[in-house]
């Protein structure tokens, strides 16, 4: 029997005892002050001595059984939610339980993100051309109004904010260009990119591979070294706990710790809410090789016919850690039990390798 039951029935056992006794000799009045003495010293005795035991019950507790016999683990640090975030909670749960919209004709969004003009935009006229109604065109540009030379852009610029690099404006500016995309109901599948990316597939194949999937291309990993996990901070609380907090982007350098947003705030916000929908790897391919804060960028020197081949066909994805092991994690692209080409896009590039690259664009089957 558990303590806290013990008590009531001791306390009972004793009075069955008491009145089992054969007491001729007293009369009724004087039994019963006999009977309250005795639960009278019971009780004090309940009360200078309580169970020494924490997970017993004591009627004289100010917590009462409920609270202090069975205490919950404390919860996680907390803080008060604004307004906008109760909001945005109220907007994210009524959205994943908002059934599909089913349309005849998926189109896939291209989310541009720059500081002004595209310098790859002929490129993208070349790889948009022949395909209307298969693709949308937003871009958010931070600092300039953007002249567009490819009709497919024109018209196509949203309301936009200044981004700066590594701060939560660029995260801002990306929902910005979701919260557009999301008002066509034709749109799929969304495709963010910066003013450096170009295309490494013709669209046709682009736009086969992705609507044949029901994954998100999300490159979202455990990075336990400074710059993933050492990145961390309570503040995140109660929205991000640490053990669903993930990194997307692979510099690998020693010093700074500082929490860059775009990093980190899809992969985790992903790996929060759809963890077995993400493929774990994205279609854009980024050369790190070089260990800098920023990937390598390719110069029209750098185009040539087997580097844009080698970039198309390659079907691993690599993750690096920040810790002492640098620890390299290889992820096979695999879709649908088959393993596939990873990239489709590419980035940095200069704006100088344009000619270049529309040359290869036109004459070549790589893409």
């Amino acid at each position: 029997m558990k303590k806290e039951r013990a008590w009531p029935q001791f306390i009972r056992n004793l009075l069955i005892m008491v009145g089992s006794r054969s007491r001729p000799q007293l009369r009724r009045p004087t039994w019963i002050i006999v009977l309250l003495s005795i639960v009278c010293v019971f009780l004090i005795a309940a009360y200078v001595y309580p169970p020494p035991s924490p997970s017993s019950c004591s009627v004289f507790s100010s917590h009462g059984c409920g609270s202090s016999a069975f205490e919950l683990p404390p919860a996680a640090h907390t803080r008060e939610l604004t307004d906008a975030e109760v909001q945005s909670r109220v907007v994210i749960n009524e959205i994943l339980n908002y059934y599909p919209v089913q349309t005849k004709k998926p189109k896939v969004a291209f989310l541009f993100l720059t500081p002004g003009s595209l310098p790859f935009e002929k490129l993208w006229h070349m790889f948009f051309q022949g395909h209307e109604g298969k693709f949308s065109v937003y871009v958010h540009s931070s600092k300039e109004k953007p002249i567009h030379v490819s009709p497919f852009f024109v018209g196509r610029d949203i309301h936009s904010e200044p981004v700066g690099w590594g701060k939560i404006s660029m995260v801002e500016a990306e929902r910005r260009l979701l919260a557009h995309a999301l008002l066509d109901p034709d749109n799929q599948h969304f495709v963010l990119l910066s003013e450096s990316c170009i295309p490494v597939r013709r669209f046709e194949f682009v736009y086969n591979y992705l609507l044949l999937t029901n994954v998100s291309f999300i490159d979202s990993y455990v990075d336990p070294g400074p710059h993933g996990n050492g990145r961390y901070i309570e503040h995140m609380l109660p929205e991000v706990e640490k053990k669903d907090f993930r990194k997307g982007s692979q510099p690998n350098m020693e010093g700074n710790r500082n929490c860059y947003a775009d990093e980190h705030y899809l992969p985790t916000f992903f790996t929060m809410l759809d963890p077995g929908g993400i493929a774990n790897w994205s279609i854009t391919y980024v050369d790190w090789s070089e260990g800098k804060w920023h990937p390598r960028s390719f110069r029209a020197r750098d185009i040539t016919y087997q580097v844009m081949k080698n970039i198309a066909y390659i079907d691993e994805s690599p993750h690096f850690t920040s810790d002492a092991k640098r620890t390299v994690v290889i992820t096979p692209c695999v879709l649908n039990g088959s393993k596939r080409s990873c990239y489709l896009f590419a980035r940095k590039f200069f704006p100088e390798a344009q000619d270049k690259l529309i040359q290869l664009y036109s004459n070549s089957t790589i893409f």
